[in-house]
């Protein structure tokens, strides 16, 4: 069995990172103007649902041309390594990162959009490299023009699949839908978890196995056997 995992999402928590680059580049962009600051809560919210970071500085109280301003500090910023030390491991990841290096049966893949320097950061900051061999971390190399989140994600996965050879018995979890697009591109099973940057509502229009709570339930649910999910059996 081969499971494909993403980073952020399933495993890693970058909400306070965003949250707190939002803030910044919203001050910066504003200059003085009054503003409506969303909270966290507010602002992940929008997040989660996928509206793009020009509504979201409307939203704030920017100007048309300052929110295109705001877009380009967050884009600009988001990504520093100074600000991936705020990202933290969700909860019950690292356990059920445990859960599977205990299986003797399990192949781990890692599959993300970071950056390598991104990736290595906070592989090394939670001790997480122990989890997954490196010929099977797939990521972009520092120096790759990004085409788009649902194109590089695919190809990604298409890189890994000819270099790993095929498993019958393979299965994607990820949090956007880059995640379940590059499934269904490759006749994968995929299952999507509301752990990450996308909201039930959002992930429903993308064909997935299941729409789970987390990693923790994503695994469970493959391990058992269960090729069905029933939502009513969690909170929207």
């Amino acid at each position: 069995m081969r499971i494909i995992t993403d980073f952020d999402g399933p495993i890693i928590d970058l909400s306070q990172r965003y949250y707190h680059v939002y803030q910044l580049s919203l001050n910066t962009a504003a200059q003085s103007e009054p503003l409506k600051v969303l909270t966290k809560e507010e602002f992940w919210a929008f997040k989660r649902a996928g509206m793009d970071e020009i509504q979201i500085g409307l939203e704030s109280g920017l100007t048309t041309i300052q929110a295109k301003y705001y877009q380009a500090l967050r884009n600009r910023d988001t990504h520093q390594l100074k600000y991936i030390t705020m990202d933290r491991p969700i909860a019950g990841s690292i356990s059920t990162l445990e859960r599977i290096r205990r299986s003797p049966n399990i192949e781990l893949v890692l599959l993300t959009l970071r950056r390598r320097s991104e990736l290595d950061c906070t592989l090394a900051q939670y001790d997480l490299a122990r989890f997954f061999d490196r010929h099977r971390q797939y990521c972009l190399t520092d120096d790759y023009v990004k085409q788009g989140h649902i194109q590089d994600k695919t190809l990604l996965l298409a890189q890994a699949l000819a270099e790993l050879g095929e498993d019958e018995d393979t299965w994607v979890i990820g949090d956007t839908e880059a995640d379940l697009v590059a499934a269904q591109a490759h006749q994968l099973r995929s299952i999507a978890v509301r752990s990450g940057i996308r909201d039930r509502h959002f992930l429903e229009q993308y064909r997935s196995v299941a729409i789970v709570p987390d990693l923790v339930a994503a695994v469970e649910m493959i391990l058992s056997g269960e090729t069905t999910y029933d939502p009513q059996q969690e909170e929207s």
